[in-house]
């Protein structure tokens, strides 16, 4: 315990409570420092213990997940995002996080400021970020609050993205009436690193100076990881103070000056971005990562608006920030690399021995905290809690597809260009036309559509292939079988460009996790998520847990856990494309063609049938399909290959003839309902075309690996045929699937 009492008013359980500290939480404060903690004090640890930064309520589950590979370079939790070898002394590092919260407030700096965060957590490491992606969701797309977020959302990404010279090259957008008052925003960054030449967040080294560069500290974004720790509601508007700022170019400064401290000295011991809970974050993390402690002056803090307090100083989340300690006797040398930037930069504090953090401002001391007890592992708290089946589970169990009935031919081709036009299938290039999709690296994808973005590293013959993927109403109507079909998707759409899938990082979005049915949902989603990463070899690199979507009891949204994945392709091999390429080349389609209409958007949207199963899922069928056209593809069998998602068959062929500008000729091989055939959303099947003359070669692979085939037809110049039925002209498809959410959005 500290021998000098802090500087400061004392705290109240009543501003502890407002702070969204838990009374027992505020008496283990008390009992942790020995006596009653600062106003200070107080504010850093309800920002420290926020669910936020301590993941209190999930980090007992999220311990189940794989964590251990063969390309591991760094386990979850290790460091601020994930690494893994990809071979001739490189590693790509990754990561995906949430700023939901402040886009639901403000969505153009809640969106810019997420995807400035994410990419400082990759450089910060030592990693050069190469490609962005992003997975977002929202309300009614006819709703014009709607309409107001994604515009703001989409504006906030492309300006930032685009200013600070990454390319964003993939991603998802979803709407449902679940994400109207929360939408859903998830940034990844995907960058590459030399082995060992990483750099931790550590603070090693007593008496070594610890440094603030980049931007000038402000008032933005305090209590900002407080703010993302709880339910939103009519009252937020006035938490918009909490909503950082960012600037891009300062982004851009920081991001070289980083890579040439860690380049081109040896001068750098640790670093750290300054992001949820700013300077107290980074500051107490790299001290408790390394067992010792912080000596800091706010004083020294570079400041953008006067008199700031101490507790405004040490919460403020101001975006483009860096902590980093440096070698003693080097601050010329760093000094240096920052005035070369332009950067603002200070020595704001020293690496003790004391396993405390120790905030001063002019001179006295406001401060004193042992850093082991704001972080998971010390002292901060670990929850366990309650769950129950869902309610709704009820009218789930109480569907039959019996309810619903069949289509017949007409009624399939009103339905066929009713989907083509729908939100969640259509064509999302009002939005990524906003992004620059190849600014500063090589995009295979860009020209030739493919399941997976496909980004040519540098330099070398390697390309990784990246996605983002969930179909968050399937995990609604079965947690673990939705959290299990939204690790294979994505290692599906990896598949279909020809990449092995390595790894994984994670965004978990769900509500109140002291509702015991969003726990419930939380607790059977990580494992579906857990069972389908081991399954397929692809441990958990670390990610995010964002909970408090929900604007009431009765109004969370969809538990939603967005999974961001990477794999590799064979060194100087170009990416397989969904595109159908020439006239007669055969269509197959991989995989169980189960009478089955659950959950699809042509069921929920169409026959407005809401509560309903997830559909059918085998998860060791879908490894073995996966492995098999990994097989097929190595062998130069496969012409192209397209998942099949939401909108089911039909919208897979259009979409692979589209990208080809081709037709298909195709008939029903089976007794299933023709809906459930060309709708349906059974999972883990993929539609592949290929030469007549592999053929044999083609059949006799999967044959032996047991992949149940079905040849459909064949690819044509022009004209889409299903069972004999014109199905009308691509073209007219092709301007609805275009042009649909442009027009809705205005």
């Amino acid at each position: 315990m500290s021998q000098i009492q802090p500087i400061g008013n004392l705290a109240t359980l009543e501003q502890a409570q407002q702070l969204g500290l838990r009374p027992e939480e505020f008496e283990k404060i008390k009992e942790i420092l020995g006596r009653t903690p600062t106003f200070t004090e107080m504010s850093v640890y309800s920002v420290m213990w926020s669910e936020h930064c301590s993941y209190k309520n999930s980090i007992v589950w999220l311990k189940t997940l794989p964590k251990e590979g063969e390309k591991m370079l760094a386990k979850a939790g290790e460091e601020n995002a994930g690494l893994i070898d990809i071979g001739d002394g490189l590693a790509c590092c990754f990561k995906i996080e949430s700023h939901n919260h402040p886009s639901a407030i403000e969505p153009y700096q809640g969106a810019a400021t997420g995807v400035g965060g994410i990419n400082r957590d990759i450089f910060s490491m030592g990693a050069r970020p190469i490609a962005q992606l992003n997975s977002l969701r929202f309300g009614n797309i006819e709703n014009e609050r709607t309409k107001w977020l994604v515009r703001g959302v989409v504006k906030g990404i492309g300006n930032y993205g685009n200013a600070f010279g990454i390319p964003t090259v993939g991603g998802e957008v979803y709407f449902d009436d679940c994400y109207h008052i929360n939408p859903l925003v998830n940034a990844m960054s995907v960058g590459i690193a030399k082995v060992g030449k990483t750099v931790s967040a550590i603070a090693e080294g007593i008496g070594n100076p610890v440094y603030i560069f980049g931007s000038a500290t402000g008032k933005d974004g305090i209590h900002g990881a407080a703010f993302a720790s709880k339910d939103i509601t009519e009252d937020s508007a006035k938490d918009l103070p909490s909503v950082q700022v960012g600037d891009p170019f300062w982004e851009k400064l920081i991001l070289e000056a980083t890579m040439e401290l860690i380049e081109k000295t040896d001068a750098v011991v640790g670093m750290q971005d300054m992001g949820a809970a700013g300077i107290t974050c980074s500051t107490s993390e790299m001290s408790a990562k390394s067992e010792t402690g912080m000596d800091v002056w706010l004083d020294k803090v570079p400041m953008r608006q006067k008199d700031m307090k101490d507790w405004e100083i040490l919460l403020s989340e101001s975006q483009e920030r860096m902590l980093v300690v440096v070698k003693k006797g080097h601050e010329s040398e760093v000094e240096k690399i920052f005035q070369k930037w332009d950067l603002t930069y200070a020595v704001i504090g020293t690496v003790t021995n004391t396993g405390r953090v120790r905030y001063y401002m002019n001179g006295e001391l406001r401060a004193d905290i042992p850093s082991q007890s704001l972080v998971l592992g010390g002292g901060a708290p670990v929850y366990q809690r309650e769950y129950r089946e869902p309610k709704y589970f009820q009218e789930i169990a109480a569907y039959s597809i019996n309810q619903v009935a069949d289509l017949n031919m007409e009624e399939a081709k009103q339905v066929a260009s009713w989907i083509s036009g729908q939100p969640n299938i259509a064509s999302k290039r009002w939005i990524y036309n906003q992004y620059d999709s190849m600014v500063g690296t090589v995009n295979q994808s860009t020209n030739a559509p493919s399941d997976a973005a496909v980004v040519k590293v540098k330099g070398t013959n390697k390309s990784i292939a990246m996605t983002v993927d969930c179909n968050s109403r399937f995990v609604y109507a079965n947690p673990y079988v939705g959290g299990m079909a939204a690790v294979t998707e994505a290692a599906r759409n990896l598949v279909c460009t020809g990449a092995e899938p390595a790894a994984i990082t994670n965004c978990l979005n769900f509500g109140n996790p002291y509702n015991q049915e969003v726990y419930y949902q939380f607790v059977h989603a990580i494992k579906g998520m857990g069972d389908a990463c081991k399954k397929f070899d692809t441990p958990v690199t670390g990610g995010n847990v964002s909970f408090y979507n929900q604007s009431s009891d009765e109004n969370a949204v969809f538990p939603t856990p967005t999974i961001g994945m990477v794999g590799l392709l064979p060194e100087g091999k170009q990416a397989t494309t969904l595109s159908f390429k020439t006239a007669g080349d055969l269509i197959y389609v991989l995989g169980t063609q189960a009478d089955d209409i659950s959950s699809s958007q042509y069921l929920v949207h169409y026959r407005k049938v809401q509560q309903s199963p997830a559909p059918y899922f085998n998860l060791d069928e879908e490894y073995t399909n996966q492995h098999t056209l990994l097989k097929a593809i190595q062998q130069g069998l496969i012409e192209s290959a397209h998942d099949t998602s939401e909108g089911g068959l039909f919208v897979c062929l259009l979409e692979s003839a589209m990208a080809g500008n081709k037709g298909f000729e195709v008939k029903q091989n089976n007794s299933i309902r023709l809906d459930s055939w060309l709708f349906g959303e059974t999972q883990g099947r993929i539609v592949v075309s290929i030469k007549p003359e592999n053929q044999l070669a083609f059949e006799t692979l999967m044959h032996d690996h047991g992949v149940n085939t079905d040849c459909l037809g064949t690819v044509k110049a022009a004209g889409l045929s299903i069972n004999g039925a014109d199905f009308g002209d691509l073209e007219s498809y092709r301007h609805t699937y275009d042009t649909k959410i442009g027009e809705l959005l205005g």
